[in-house]
This record gives C-alpha cells, sequence and structure tokens, in this order.
C-alpha cells in the first residue's frame, strides 16, 4: 500500500476530511488543511459557478500563506469534489477551475468517466472516486482513477450498505493502492481501526459538521451533538439516492422518518432541489458515527482529540 507522493508524509493524522453538500466551503477547508489534514469541499456548493474561481484562488492564497510563515509545519492539501452524473451540467466548467488551479486532489463522485481523470493527471492531480461496492471500484480504477474511497454501512449523507470489513477486504484482494474508508468513523480509534483493516486513511465528514467553521445552523450543529446512531435513518426519497440522515430533521418537516416511500433515482438533481423539504438544507445528513460527538468545538480542536484517541488508541495496541 502506497500513497501518492501529494499525501506521503503530508498529513498529521491519516485523514481526510469529507467533502459535505452545503456545509463546506473556504474557512472549513482552510482549517482543516492547517490542523494537518486533508481539507476537501463539493464544486457544487460554490453558487453561482463564478463563485468556484473565488473560493480556488482564497484556498491556494491561504494555504500558501500559512506554509510562508509556518515551513516548519505546512498545510495539509487540499480536495475539491466533482460530481460527475447527468445532473451536473456545471462539470465541464468546474473542471476547468480545478486545472487552472492545479487542485491537488479532485474527489470524483456517482459516475467514473475516463474524461475527468486525464483532466486532472494533466497538470499531475490525483484522482480519488468514492465506491460503495467491489464492482464499481475495479470500473473505477479501469478507467483511470489513482484511488478508491470506500464508502460503507453508517456514512454520512449517501451511503453504501456493505459492512467497512467486507468492502475493504474485498477491495484489497486485487488494488494495493491509495484506499480510504469512510463511515461511522468519528474517534480516534476508529481511524487506527481502518488503517489496521486495510485502508490507508480514514475519510471523516459528520464530526466536522459540529464545529465552528462549518457552514452549517446552530440548530444542525446541535442535532449533531444530541444525536447517535438510533437517529439516523438510511433513504432515498430526499434525492433518488440512498443516504443517512437525521430523524430529527424529518419530524420537524412533518414527516415521519420510520415510515418515509421510496423514490424514482432519476428524481436526483443537485442544482434545483424538488419541491418540498430540501435533502442537506432542511433535511440533515449524518453518520452513524455522531455518537463520539459531544460538543461544537473549532476544527483545530476537533483534529486534537482525533490525533490523541488515535495516540492513545496505538499505545495501548503496542502495550
Amino acid at each position: 500500500m502506497a500513497l501518492p507522493p501529494i499525501l506521503e508524509n503530508k498529513l498529521r493524522l491519516p485523514v481526510v476530511a469529507a467533502p459535505m453538500f452545503i456545509i463546506s466551503h473556504p474557512a472549513l477547508v482552510i482549517a482543516q488543511c492547517k490542523a494537518g489534514i486533508v481539507g476537501a469541499f463539493p464544486a457544487l456548493n460554490a453558487r453561482p459557478e463564478s463563485q468556484l474561481d473565488e473560493w480556488l484562488a482564497e484556498i491556494t492564497e491561504a494555504l500558501a500563506a500559512h506554509d510562508t510563515a509556518r515551513p516548519d509545519r505546512p498545510a495539509a492539501p487540499f480536495a475539491v469534489n466533482q460530481i460527475v452524473h447527468g445532473s451536473n451540467r456545471r462539470l465541464e466548467h468546474d473542471l476547468g477551475l480545478c486545472v487552472k488551479y492545479r487542485v491537488p486532489i479532485v474527489i470524483s463522485s456517482l459516475g467514473a468517466v475516463p474524461e475527468v481523470n486525464h483532466a486532472v493527471h494533466s497538470y499531475g492531480g490525483t484522482v480519488l472516486h468514492d465506491v460503495i461496492n467491489d464492482r464499481h471500484a475495479r470500473s473505477a480504477i479501469r478507467k483511470g482513477a489513482d484511488g478508491l474511497i470506500a464508502v460503507a454501512a453508517g456514512a454520512g449523507g449517501h451511503a453504501g450498505t456493505l459492512s467497512p470489513f467486507a468492502l475493504v477486504q474485498e477491495i484489497r484482494q486485487w488494488f494495493d493502492g491509495p484506499l480510504l474508508l469512510s463511515g461511522a468513523i468519528a474517534h480516534g480509534g476508529a481511524i487506527l481501526a481502518a488503517r489496521a483493516m486495510g485502508a490507508d486513511l480514514a475519510y471523516i465528514g459528520s464530526p466536522f459538521i459540529a464545529t465552528g467553521e462549518a457552514r452549517a445552523s446552530e440548530a444542525y450543529k446541535q442535532m449533531i451533538v444530541d444525536s447517535n446512531a438510533a437517529d439516523i435513518v438510511y433513504s432515498n426519497y430526499f434525492t433518488g439516492i440512498h443516504g443517512n440522515y437525521l430523524k430529527g430533521s424529518i419530524r420537524a418537516m412533518g414527516m415521519d422518518p420510520d415510515a418515509l416511500p421510496e423514490a424514482d433515482r432519476t428524481k436526483m438533481d443537485f442544482e434545483n432541489a424538488a419541491s418540498g423539504p430540501k435533502a442537506w438544507k432542511e433535511i440533515w445528513g449524518a453518520g452513524q458515527g455522531i455518537g463520539a460527538v459531544k460538543s461544537v468545538v473549532p476544527v483545530q480542536a476537533l483534529v486534537d482529540r482525533l490525533d490523541d484517541e488515535y495516540r492513545a488508541a496505538k499505545k495501548h495496541l503496542c502495550g
């Protein structure tokens, strides 16, 4: 198992912060990178599309200034998530800006397309593709992705149903490249467990919702703090793709989270919300690991906690 040069010895913790729709923006990404983990955001969070140019300029300039001031502790690289799906009419535009700014890491989702990989490789960037099963993983690598993000059961947002043990095991039988694991990772001990299973890095999203830098309402952040795994429901009703959501936010919209109907996959549209409660904005996503989140804290404090727990877990295992 080998990490690409952009990640080798560049991280304080073996962690990539998952790009979260609406939630992730420059302030969060910059704080994550300065704290020593990969910060990431979905390109579609920048609206209108012209704002993406401004965001990429802001992030690259802030991280460059940090590195100049702190050469002893440079920032981690950042990533941009591209939704590779027919509903994303901005893909060509947004990918062009990633090329312009030479975005170090591009995370592709909901479709593996060789053209996206070629564009990122043209300037030496790295492509990580998220998958929910072994078949999708094989397809992504065959089409030119550099690494994989195994999105297992319990992950926030759009998630799979396979146990992380099964998913990592199957992928590692044939793939020895960069592998990240997502799914209910909210504690430093879980980061170590992911590595012990065969993943190179942990992919963490939901705990960062409850941080000061996240672009989430205070009510959303508090619901993360107050909830646990039993407060998560898995449904495709809101976007056409199955995902994990906070039951409390569903009840707040007047619906029964335990009696949601099935939706058609063709309902998915990442730019124009359908009628009714809006996924991510009013129906809040979260993963099953949120029971480890006890308070709203700055990003630096969260990363410090994860680091302390990670080191304690390693010490415990090593005696």
